[in-house]
């Protein structure tokens, strides 16, 4: 089995920043892309930045320039840095990954989410 764990959220001031991390543990042949989504209340799930396991990444319209995605591929972690955060940001943040368990099987993993919370 794979597991992803996310960590980092948190209530923060307009402005401010959080640093979400999300491990990915279990059985892991080769982690393919990894990202973070984020669902607010009310609305859908969305994508906020994505990067592959060669290091490009992609990130939502709202958030560029603002966050940062990395990835440490040595500890199978993935980061979001969140920098003048807005209470529109306000949302559960979920962990994503794509993971080879064995080869030639390619799965998609999510982790429990974390809550960010950002106060005007």
């Amino acid at each position: 089995q794979v597991q992803l764990v996310e960590s980092g959220g948190g209530l923060v001031q307009a402005g401010g920043s959080l640093r979400l991390s999300c491990v990915v543990s279990g059985r892991i042949f080769r982690l393919n892309a990894m990202g973070w989504y984020r669902q607010a209340p009310g609305k859908q799930r969305e994508l906020v930045a994505r990067i592959i396991s060669g290091g490009s990444t992609n990130y939502a319209d709202s958030v560029k320039g603002r966050f940062t995605i990395s990835r440490d591929n040595a500890k199978n972690t993935v980061y979001l840095q969140m920098n003048s955060l807005k209470p529109e940001d306000t949302a559960v943040y979920y962990c994503n990954a794509n993971v080879f368990p064995v080869v030639g099987a390619e799965y998609e993993y999510w982790g429990q989410g974390t809550q960010v919370t950002v106060s005007s």
